[in-house]
């Protein structure tokens, strides 16, 4: 017996997770929750602190208790829970450089329970591509690093502790974005290596998440010729189902990045995407911005139903993509209720509503993790020789845009905690845009902070400026390290406040020295 019509809107609906604006949920989407909408995503825009995040989540399970909360929670420079603060720990590429898969998967834990706090069903996270190419423009530090194995055992360490505290983990970007040059944001990006460099390189982070038991999967949009030369992963079948639930097996739910990228939006509308995605083996569409009144989600609905309608996409499929959606709200809701009772017992001894002797302070983690992977570099015998910072500095934010998978307003933190320590700092901002120097004379110390000065020449040159004018300056590199320059050179690995912290605690002396961070070069 065929579906009836409202039944068939309902699946469809099921599948799709789009983002919307504001602090509360908007009308449209109360009433697309009512229709069976199967997920929300929380970008930066729908996040004031963690009480009224808790109340809008609530105000979303109010209207479908099944719905699936997801969020980009990386952790570093992707954060959405603290892109007004910046986030408390480092980031993917410093826990790859300190390599404790124990101190991964705490970190794991902590944000974990930052999410859980408000009851958040997903976390688009661990990022599990091997960062291979180190002109990438979108993954770089959101990566553990550019070794296999490295990448593998870290990966399945944070999915461990994302899940351990009753947040599914989602694996992206499948089958791999880390030796890619171009920002799929922007346009469609292809990876060129042969098959034997995939399985041996950009696959086994992956296989690694689902042998971890990770609840999702995120698929990039990406061109791998030699696993489909013909379409992206996120529609190819062959990627999808043949590798992914075939081979490796993977029996959770399969979500797409968001398809306004245009590395797929250049190629078919949103609802031919959606289709094509689904038919390919995706149990759920993501969809980063709406229309006012939720029209393009409804569009996408219709266009699902038609497909199906006109045999393109089996009902079958659709109703097994459904299905492993509600499995993923039905495994959190699960965990959730095992916290309270949780809870409850502790408040009955004494401890408290969540109450967990064992629990990492998620702020003092974060600056251990930061500390660990802070590593410094001095041009002379002596690192004190320009450090500690004594008086007010001027820190130059030598500034390149970072990819759009980054809030542009998470703030210029190294001049807040510098002016925190040192009041009197200044600090001054320069894009690709403006790149005028400021005046570098005169006593004031110079701190010149760059991310990824080896991807951007305009950051590397207008750097080299700045060291000629002040060979005393300090350079602070937040991204991918390059040749070292200036009096001292450190790097983070990261863009956090964690990061910030520890680095204007360890310049202004509030730092204690730590041996192992630090080598002189000759």
């Amino acid at each position: 017996m065929p579906t009836s019509s409202s039944s068939l809107d309902r699946l469809a609906m099921t599948v799709l997770q789009p983002g919307f604006d504001g602090v509360a949920p908007p009308g449209w989407l109360r009433r697309a929750l009512a229709d069976g909408l199967g997920g929300a995503v929380l970008f930066a825009r729908n996040i004031e602190d963690a009480g009224q995040t808790a109340e809008l989540v609530a105000a979303l399970r109010e209207e479908n208790p099944a719905v699936v909360v997801a969020v980009d929670e990386e952790g570093g420079a992707v954060t959405r829970f603290e892109a007004g603060t910046g986030s408390s720990w480092p980031g993917n590429r410093a826990l790859g450089v300190v390599d404790d898969v124990t101190r991964t998967e705490r970190v794991g834990r902590a944000i974990g329970r930052l999410l859980a706090s408000a009851d958040v069903t997903l976390n688009y996270a661990p990022v599990a591509d091997v960062n291979a190419n180190p002109a990438n423009p979108v993954i770089g530090i959101r990566s553990f690093g550019p070794d296999p194995e490295l990448v593998a055992r870290h990966t399945a360490a944070l999915v461990t502790g994302l899940q351990a505290e009753g947040v599914a983990a989602c694996a992206k970007h499948f089958p791999g974005h880390g030796d890619t040059v171009t920002d799929s944001h922007l346009a469609l990006p292809t990876v060129h290596a042969p098959l034997d460099v995939l399985r041996e390189r950009d696959l086994p982070p992956f296989r690694a998440a689902v042998e971890a038991g990770v609840q999702a999967v995120m698929c990039g949009h990406l061109l791998v010729p030699a696993l489909d030369p013909d379409v992206p992963a996120t529609l190819s079948r062959r990627i999808l189902t043949g590798l992914l639930r075939e081979e490796f097996g993977f029996d959770g739910m399969l979500v797409t990045d968001a398809i306004e990228m245009r590395a797929v939006a250049a190629l078919h509308a949103p609802g031919e995407i959606a289709v094509r995605a689904l038919v390919a083996g995706v149990d759920a569409i993501c969809v980063g911005a709406s229309s006012p009144e939720g029209e393009n989600v409804y569009a996408l609905r219709d266009a699902i139903v038609e497909a199906v309608r006109d045999g393109r996409l089996p009902e079958e499929r659709l109703a097994e993509a459904a299905a492993r959606v509600l499995a993923v709200a039905e495994w959190h809701a699960a965990h959730a209720a095992r916290r309270t009772a949780g809870d409850a017992r502790a408040a009955g001894l004494g401890a408290g509503p969540g109450a967990d002797s064992g629990a990492d302070s998620g702020e003092e983690l974060g600056l251990e993790t930061a500390r660990a992977a802070m590593r410094v570099i001095a041009a002379g015998s002596d690192v004190h020789r320009a450090v500690p910072l004594s008086r007010p500095p001027l820190v130059v934010h030598i500034a390149p845009r970072m990819s759009q998978a980054v809030d542009s307003d998470v703030p210029v933190g190294l001049t807040r905690e510098l002016a925190e320590l040192l009041p009197g700092t200044v600090g001054r901002t320069i894009t690709a845009e403006a790149t005028a120097l400021p005046e570098l004379s005169g006593d004031r110390p110079v701190v010149l902070v760059v991310h990824d000065a080896g991807r951007h020449a305009w950051v590397r040159d207008l750097l080299a400026t700045a060291v000629q004018a002040r060979p005393d300056a300090i350079v602070v590199e937040t991204g991918i390290p390059a040749e070292p320059v200036g009096a001292v050179y450190v790097t983070t690995y990261g863009v956090s406040r964690a990061s910030d912290r520890v680095v204007a605690r360890w310049l202004t002396g509030s730092e204690e020295t730590r041996s192992r961070q630090e080598k002189t070069a000759g």
